[in-house]
């Protein structure tokens, strides 16, 4: 399988690092929009937008995602747009009919990605229940079947332990049947991805820690008898015309790092990680940091040269990654040069890896 690129869209202000340094991303919708026709002119596969309600971290301003992913349907012809969607503050059926619609405005380029959710301000702010760990994914492996149901029969009814739908209705359908992202780390993660999934999506990590993941979900999903899952991995890019200038970069983001918002989220994300029976879920081994990027993902080590970050990506290939996720620091600069110096490399190491393969 022929890798893809995906990129999270900046769609909350503050970047994609939690640090004072200077960055040349905006937030806005006009932005957004000219980040996606950028994106899709360049290589890039899909377009992750991200679901924050509240301010956490810095992110004073939130665009929401499914808003965002029907205008940005109607403003791209190629690109995959993947709508991150929190099951407690929404219906699922409700958002099976939101997607389908994007589906219809895109032509059959929507998809999901369901965050079963770490920030317990936003679900008590709104005067929801906050679950704990487990029971979140098991609302959110109902979440899913409800969508999936809605999107593939006349009528359907569900009675589970979160949702009830009786006899629903669902038209238009989607064009195509959108695929569902997950994240997560965690045995509760792990094993929603092995039943009910068609793509998992990884915090940044070592080769070595990524294999275990992909692995595991692997030999869950051949339990269960389902087809194979996709993989996907976030990382940071930084690319420069040398690793030094690159690393250096790195170190400028850690020094000018906002204390206040990397230790609230710290507090914050204790939930996803620690709060799990086997103290395995996201960011339960993130160090300072690794928070600075929410999604660790400077571990992921795409940071250095395009030959470099290409070759990175490559070793992710061999070890089971289809989909990369990445994020950048200036957007209307990194984001295009990932395209034009990176993705072709990457496309070049990719056939000469299919000939010696032959």
């Amino acid at each position: 399988m022929t890798l893809q690129f995906a990129y999270w869209a900046p769609n909350v202000s503050g970047g994609l690092v939690i640090s004072n340094i200077p960055q040349q991303t905006d937030w806005s919708f006009e932005a957004n929009k000219r980040y996606a026709q950028i994106a899709e002119n360049i290589g890039f596969d899909y377009v992750l937008l991200q679901t924050r309600f509240f301010a956490s971290y810095g992110a004073e301003n939130q665009l929401e995602a499914s808003a965002l992913a029907a205008a940005l349907a109607a403003s791209t012809s190629k690109l995959n747009i993947i709508t991150a969607v929190l099951p407690g503050l929404w219906h699922p059926a409700v958002m099976a009919k939101i997607i389908a619609t994007v589906d219809q405005i895109s032509n059959g380029r929507a998809t999901i990605n369901i965050v079963s959710g770490w920030f317990k301000g936003e679900f008590t702010g709104y005067g929801e229940p906050w679950l704990e760990h487990d029971e979140r994914y098991r609302r959110s492996e109902e979440f899913i079947n409800i969508l999936r149901g809605l999107w593939t029969q006349d009528e359907f009814t569900y009675k589970g332990d979160f949702y009830r739908v009786n006899q629903a209705p669902l038209k238009p359908k989607p064009i195509k049947t959108p695929k569902i992202f997950q994240g997560g780390n965690s045995e509760a993660a792990k094993e929603m991805a092995g039943r009910v999934s068609d793509v998992y999506f990884m915090n940044g990590g070592s080769l070595e820690k990524i294999k275990a993941q992909i692995d595991e979900v692997k030999a869950l999903r051949e339990a269960n008898g389902n087809e194979p899952i996709e993989f996907g991995i976030n990382g940071f890019v930084i690319v420069r015309d040398s690793e030094e200038e690159a690393q250096q970069v790195l170190r400028d983001i850690v020094e000018q790092a906002n204390d206040e918002a990397v230790l609230g989220f710290k507090e914050s994300v204790k939930q996803a990680g620690q709060s799990t029976e086997d103290k395995n879920g996201m960011w339960a081994e993130s160090t300072y940091e690794d928070l600075v990027q929410y999604n660790d993902g400077f571990k992921t080590g795409l940071i250095g040269t395009a030959e470099q970050v290409a070759d990175r990506i490559i070793e992710l290939k061999k070890i089971g990654i289809n989909i990369v996720l990445t994020g950048f620091l200036h957007y209307e600069e990194d984001l295009k040069a990932f395209g034009e110096k990176v993705i072709p490399l990457v496309k070049e190491k990719e056939a000469n890896l299919q000939l010696q393969n032959n």
